[in-house]
């Protein structure tokens, strides 16, 4: 299949990138400039330089597609790339997989794709893409919601790993739960909704394994010896040290399985789970310290 991308540099792209690459599809990559058009064509891909917004580049690269992944979702871009695609693609049935997020769905202890919307004021701004892509017509428009990313010693658990001094400085009292996902599942789930997606569906990208910040803490401390321990702080603490908009959305108790997409797509996460790779001091691979 010859596949658009975005984001094929990014923490999710590249992996994207790299697993449509094993599976045999043909990858055009539009990026930023022309190191980024490097990047990806040592990777295997063909780099088209431009911008997402700009509609003429997008509909012209759409039209000789079989299918979109847009991992490069943004508040400033999605408008106009969407636009482009459902346009370029008029009613040819293809395949257009948007990116979500997990936190679209507020506090929980059990998400599933029927699940209320309560999404915080940071991603706020998503609902209209989504609403765009899975009720357009004549096209198979699918979201991937992705739980929270780890893997390749990425992700957001580095606001963990890398505050350590006087103890693993947590997110408010780390009582919340994390929902979390390996980034090279996660490439995997994007594959499938591409090659088999129910058109109209949202496919929540999770593991299953749900940890507290506390229990992230506490093995980060136990895998990199950080002998105090774990550090908590009020939410308000929190939000005025990472902003009100970013605390508030790591703040949100939120659990769930991705049961929908093992059971329509037989999507198969294999990844350690985050909690033991910090633990044993994998993930890093090296000491806190040196980060």
């Amino acid at each position: 299949m010859k596949v658009l991308l975005t984001g094929a540099t990014g923490y999710i792209g590249s992996s994207v990138l790299s697993r449509l690459l094993s599976e045999g599809h043909e990858v055009t990559a539009l990026v930023r400039d022309a190191a980024k058009a490097r990047t990806v064509e040592e990777a295997g891909a063909r780099g088209l330089v431009g911008d997402v917004t700009d509609a003429v580049l997008v509909a012209e690269a759409a039209s000789v597609a079989d299918g979109v992944i847009h991992t490069a979702s943004t508040p400033e871009g999605d408008a106009a790339f969407i636009d482009a695609v459902l346009g370029a693609f008029g009613g040819s049935g293809k395949p257009f997989v948007h990116t979500g997020g997990i936190w679209s769905y507020g506090t929980s202890s059990d998400i599933t794709e029927q699940s209320p919307l309560d999404r915080p004021a940071l991603t706020a701004w998503r609902g209209a893409g989504e609403a765009r892509v899975l009720g357009a017509t004549g096209v198979r428009g699918t979201v991937v919601a992705p739980a929270l990313v780890y893997g390749r010693a990425g992700g957001l658990i580095r606001l963990l790993t890398d505050e350590t001094d006087g103890g693993v400085r947590l997110i408010g009292d780390g009582s919340q739960h994390w929902t979390t996902v390996d980034v090279d599942d996660l490439a995997a789930l994007y594959v499938l909704a591409l090659e088999k997606g129910r058109p109209g569906a949202t496919y929540i990208g999770a593991s299953g394994q749900n940890p507290t910040v506390r229990e992230l803490g506490e093995a980060i401390a136990a895998g990199y010896d950080v002998a105090e321990g774990v550090r908590p702080e009020s939410d308000d603490d929190t939000r005025a040290r990472l902003g009100e908009a970013f605390a508030d959305a790591l703040l949100l108790d939120e659990q769930a399985s991705g049961a929908t997409a093992r059971t329509e797509l037989g999507w198969a996460p294999v990844a350690r789970p985050l909690v033991e790779q910090l633990a044993t001091g994998e993930y890093l691979g090296e000491s806190v310290a040196a980060h």
